[in-house]
């Protein structure tokens, strides 16, 4: 294949973040030839690196007068189901920011769509293929911590939004909230590593007469194996932000503190270069992207990962007033 043609949709710290530093990795393979954005201000950040890429205001317009292979899409949530499936029905390649999109409705059509059309679809998740959750998944095979008998997801933040992601979406309840954006990485990294879930028990907690995001939630989920994940959020005015993953064993704990730090029963796990190496050798998934588009073996979540993920951030995010509800036959697998 020539040089793949890039356009970029959204230009907010997504879409900037993937112009300033993953694309010009990869100027050997791919031209960025359009972005898009509502915002014409941001334009003025793009023109002097890359004066032969078009601009645009309007999605629909760029996809019908530029000729594009890949479309990257950085928009908020409420718009990737529309401009996902407008570049799927011009055959063209898609890679998605999570979520895949903003209901488990539009996630099915999507994956259908793409499906149907044999293109190369993804969705930007990458926590699975971090050092540490490689670790994890290799000290899990281990049985680290004896037979796993429960874990605990936690996701506290002194505010929200937070500092670094003030923007007009990210606060709202129709596509913000920190089970959106943050739990989203992680329901989808424990299906990787831990399995499938298959019964969801919620209760989220709104500020009250506003249409804003979620300040709590406390939740049950049930993976296929019969073990139990409690999960707590809170917007609770303090002073860290704490995202980690425990594991509770019959014979220890292992936690995955804040991403990226990984601790066996209170003690600092040190990663090896071999699980280094394997993360390199398997990020960015950009690169991968680029290696299924010329043909080459490369590895991607695709919109399966996503509409799976999909399942259970729905379910998460608008709780079911009978309880625990089984969500098993929602799940789609790959064909093989």
């Amino acid at each position: 294949m020539n040089k793949i043609n890039l356009a970029v949709i959204g230009l907010g710290n997504m879409g900037l973040d993937m112009i300033r530093h993953m694309i010009p990795s990869y100027a050997n393979d791919m031209n960025l030839v359009a972005v898009c954005d509502s915002n014409e201000s941001q334009f003025e950040t793009i023109v002097g690196a890359h004066p032969e890429a078009r601009c645009f205001t309007d999605y629909r317009e760029l996809l019908n007068e530029v000729d594009v292979d890949l479309v990257y899409i950085a928009v908020p949530p409420a718009m990737h189901y529309e401009v996902a499936l407008s570049a799927i029905s011009k055959n063209m390649h898609v890679f998605c920011e999570k979520p895949l999109a903003n209901s488990l409705a539009e996630a099915k059509h999507l994956l259908e769509m793409a499906a149907e059309r044999e293109i190369v679809h993804a969705v930007h998740f990458s926590f699975p293929l971090e050092p540490a959750v490689l670790m994890l998944r290799k000290l899990m095979a281990e049985q680290c911590v004896g037979q796993v008998t429960g874990m605990e997801l936690i996701l506290e933040f002194p505010q929200w939004p937070r500092p670094w992601q003030q923007n007009r979406w990210v606060s709202t309840r129709q596509e913000g909230g920190f089970i959106l954006e943050v739990g989203i990485h992680w329901i989808q990294m424990i299906q990787q590593v831990f399995g499938s879930i298959t019964h969801v028990q919620s209760a989220v907690t709104f500020p009250a007469g506003t249409g804003s995001c979620e300040n709590e939630v406390a939740a049950l989920l049930t993976l296929d194996n019969h073990v139990s994940i409690r999960v707590s959020g809170t917007v609770n005015g303090g002073s860290q932000e704490r995202v980690s993953l425990i594991v509770h064993g019959t014979e220890g704990t292992i936690a995955l503190e804040n991403w990226e730090q990984l601790l066996l029963n209170g003690a600092n796990v040190e990663l090896p270069d071999e699980i280094m190496q394997a993360s390199a050798s398997r990020l960015p998934i950009l690169n991968n992207v680029i290696q299924l588009l010329n043909g080459r073996q490369g590895f991607v979540y695709d919109f399966y990962d996503g509409y799976n993920a999909q399942v259970i951030l729905e379910a998460l995010r608008y709780p079911s007033e009978a309880g625990a509800v089984d969500v098993r036959l929602q799940h789609i697998s790959r064909p093989q």
